[in-house]
């Protein structure tokens, strides 16, 4: 912000005569006992709105009245990212500028019962979005916009799933969607490969997907995604334990979402990384072996 204006922070609570002092102490040229005596005759000095609002130091009496009492805030805004684990939007909380940390020493299970949805895992539950918020707001209230951000698009994803559908309930597709988020490396890819794991869900063929087996090893997790690290069983491990895991993986956004839900029709099995971001697709796993001897193994 330029030297043109300044911050003023109003708290809940603050009496008119507390604001007109508070305006004339952060530098705005105006004597508080005359802004007070503004506040008092314009009959709208209990109308004013707390919150953080940016003053230009030419700003009149009347124009500050007029911006208090619509609340005008200046707000901030931060990013969660598409894919990005809880822990991940912890840290961009911790780093989010003006926002007051009121969940850093909370609990997983502490944070969830404070947004209302107590024994809820909170991995995947909040929506991929950019939200603003006011200077000194809690962290608390972004997340549970993007909790209920989540809740809205995946009950609109889930009202338009296609009869193909493997997934049974809302919180399945919602599990499908982030494996389908953190699998997809071009966009165009994304339809078949849900079709892909659609397809083996629906005839019992373990998933074996990469990422999950990376969640459930947690910060094990060295870069390297080794062998034994895929016959190591955690409760996230889809190549030793069947089905889809007991909870998301990361955060899906809406096109993984309604991939999840509305599946490409593909008689694939298989998927392999070309190396440009996008996937070589197989029906028999002669047909996938071959693909991974040119793409990864380059013979």
């Amino acid at each position: 912000m330029g030297t043109d204006s300044v911050e003023l922070s109003v708290e809940p609570g603050t009496t008119p005569r507390g604001v007109a002092q508070a305006v004339a102490d952060r530098g705005v040229r105006v004597p508080p006992e005359l802004l007070f005596a503004w506040f008092r005759l314009s009959g709208q000095a209990r109308d004013i709105k707390a919150g953080s609002y940016e003053i230009p130091r030419g700003t009149t009496p009347r124009q500050l009245l007029s911006k208090l009492v619509r609340g005008e805030e200046s707000l901030q805004s931060m990013t969660l990212l598409e894919g990005w684990t809880f822990r991940q939007v912890r840290e961009a909380l911790a780093r989010a500028p003006n926002l007051k940390p009121d969940s850093a020493a909370l609990s997983q299970e502490d944070l969830m019962t404070r947004l209302g949805r107590p024994g809820l895992h909170p991995e995947g539950r909040f929506f991929p979005d950019t939200y603003t918020y006011a200077k000194g707001s809690s962290d608390l209230a972004v997340l549970r916009r993007a909790l209920r951000a989540m809740d809205d698009r995946l009950q609109a994803a889930w009202s338009v799933r296609s009869p193909q559908v493997a997934v049974k309930t809302p919180e399945e597709a919602l599990i499908l969607a982030s494996i389908v988020e953190k699998e997809t490396g071009t966009a165009a890819d994304r339809g078949r490969i849900a079709g892909v794991f659609t397809n083996r869900l629906r005839i019992g063929m373990l998933l074996q997907t990469d990422p999950t087996v990376i969640y459930g090893m947690g910060e094990r997790f060295d870069g390297n995604l080794r062998k034994k690290d895929l016959q190591t069983d955690t409760p996230w491990n889809t190549y030793t334990r069947g089905g889809l895991p007991p909870t998301p993986i990361a955060m899906p956004g809406k096109a993984s979402l309604l991939a999840a839900v509305q599946p490409a029709q593909t008689n694939a099995l298989y998927f392999v990384a070309r190396g440009d971001g996008s996937s070589q697709f197989s029906a028999t796993l002669e047909e996938h072996n071959r693909a991974v001897n040119k793409y990864q193994r380059g013979r």
